[in-house]
């Protein structure tokens, strides 16, 4: 018996990195899941690892995102849990960072999530039941640098979460983030992010390196009933970072 028997579950940008450690795990809990992201040829290939369904989809784009929903109600009859773990990870100092790729970012991480929870907190509603986990970050927190315009959107995740916890109450729906810390996997590697690695765990209580796999059980307990009296919050996953 897994803690999500019988849910469906919902996973933006669940093709790679934390979002497949994510699908994975949510699947293993016994959900059934669909995976949307903007490369179909990944997300069919996460999907079928799991016995799920996959969805390309951009999720700045309204009506992808109206379609997304409407055919996973279609073929699955409901959505229980959405994970919106779907963003732009960047590297770009503050003085490279124009207008156009400050909306580049608002685009993605937060215009994404602010749709994704539009239709699909509109899907659960009929069922008095969910469960919204946005993924946030810990560089909120830290104030990470070369990241200003992604801290400001997971700034803007954390804010939207606690004010969708207090408006979806009333239909039994949880809205709470993740936050993790810089975790290892291929896209983190491929990136200049890698860079920091050793510095990061230098900073840690535990010290070694975050995984995909890491994050993904926060996630799975959040979007279970075991969470359904926590609404509104953000669990920092990181190690026991600290922040000075």
């Amino acid at each position: 018996m897994g803690k999500l028997d019988g849910r469906v579950a919902v996973v933006s940008g669940g093709a790679q990195g934390i979002g497949r450690a994510i699908v994975d795990k949510l699947a293993a809990e016994g959900a059934g899941v669909v995976v949307a992201d903007i490369d179909g040829e990944k997300a069919q290939a996460a999907a079928d690892a799991v016995e799920g369904l996959a969805i390309q989809t951009d999720i700045a784009e309204e009506d992808q995102v109206k379609s997304l929903v409407a055919t996973a109600v279609e073929k699955c009859g409901k959505i229980d849990v959405l994970v919106n773990n779907a963003a732009i990870v960047p590297f770009t100092p503050w003085d490279d960072i124009d207008f156009e790729e400050w909306r580049r970012l608002m685009r993605v991480n937060l215009d994404g999530t602010f749709l994704m929870c539009r239709h699909v907190s509109d899907a659960m509603r009929p069922n008095e039941y969910g469960r919204i986990v946005n993924i946030a970050s810990n560089s909120i927190i830290a104030g990470t640098p070369n990241m200003a315009h992604y801290e400001a959107t997971k700034g803007g995740v954390m804010a939207l979460t606690r004010a969708l916890a207090t408006e979806l109450g009333g239909h039994g729906i949880t809205v709470n983030s993740v936050a993790p810390g810089l975790t290892s996997n291929e896209n983190t590697d491929a990136s200049p992010h890698a860079n920091a690695y050793d510095f990061g765990v230098s900073l840690q209580a535990l010290p070694r390196r975050g995984t995909s796999e890491d994050i993904a059980p926060a996630v799975a307990f959040l979007a279970s009933e075991e969470a359904g009296w926590i609404t509104g919050q953000m669990l920092v996953s990181d190690a026991g970072m600290r922040y000075y």
